[in-house]
């Protein structure tokens, strides 16, 4: 889809629907391309029994909770 400002402006609804349909908008300012809108990626959602803390305690671990705890909060700190 090709989208000038104009349309950004006043048909956003038109625009994130067709990021809903998974389609590029290409953005045009005086008839130039000035950017490309990419849908987001979704994430999966994972279920209770695929959580890696699911579990934990029946299995014979030798980390305590808290060393668990973080290396399951690794991923988040890492991205700060």
């Amino acid at each position: 889809m090709k989208a000038t400002i104009v349309d950004l402006r006043y048909k956003m609804n038109d625009v994130l629907k067709a990021l809903d349909r998974n389609e590029k908008v290409t953005v045009l300012y005086r008839g130039k391309v000035k950017g490309v809108l990419v849908p987001a990626v979704k994430k999966q959602r994972m279920g209770m029994i695929d959580h890696p803390f699911f579990g934990m305690s029946s299995q014979d671990s030798k980390k305590s909770v808290l060393d668990e705890v973080n290396d399951l909060r690794k991923s988040r700190y890492d991205d700060i």
